[in-house]
């Protein structure tokens, strides 16, 4: 089946993370997003792409910082309230009955409910098409203890995170296979 080209991306299975940032009030915001991706190992930069109007990208340009939040399928349910185009600075996790907690590193919060989170201080950012891709240097980074295991890679079936394909549909309950280098 021959796509249109500004379809593409719906054939890429895409973690779906939830970014938060604080406006220059201290205010927090919550917003899903898919297109992102670890960067660079040295220095740890993580990258995501957004749209120029969310308030994600006019927060982080008013203070730099934000938070990516690992989410789970458990959830998948509450995206929908996130990406609800609320006024600026009311807060999005409260619409979604989620819970702040204090970051080690920055300013915004993370999100309780989230398997694991990045703390990053922006490093760059460049204009790509109709999005801005926004380069953080990660400062900080953890996993709950109960979705990690040996040797240092995230529990896939416990932690279930939650993958985006397009639109209202995700990906869910994935399996982990390895497969060796060959010798």
């Amino acid at each position: 089946m021959e796509l249109a080209k500004n379809t593409f991306h719906k054939v890429l299975v895409r973690t779906a993370v939830v970014i938060t940032t604080v406006s220059v009030h201290g205010i927090a915001n919550a917003a899903p997003f898919s297109f992102n991706s670890p960067v660079s190992f040295d220095p740890p930069l993580y990258g995501f792409s957004c749209n120029p109007a969310h308030d994600t990208w006019r927060n982080i340009q008013a203070n730099g910082e934000f938070v990516v939040n690992v989410v789970g399928k458990e959830l998948g349910e509450r995206l929908h309230v996130l990406e609800t185009d609320y006024p600026y600075e009311e807060c999005e996790l409260m619409h979604a009955g989620l819970t702040e907690a204090r970051a080690s590193a920055v300013n915004p919060p993370r999100i309780k409910e989230a398997l694991a989170w990045l703390e990053c201080k922006r490093e760059h950012t460049v204009e790509l098409g109709d999005h801005i891709w926004i380069t953080g240097r990660v400062v900080a980074a953890a996993v709950k203890d109960e979705y990690w295991k040996a040797p240092g890679v995230l529990d896939l079936e416990k932690a279930n995170p939650l993958c985006h394909l397009s639109g209202e549909f995700f990906v869910t309950d994935m399996k982990e296979a390895r497969y060796k280098r060959a010798q």
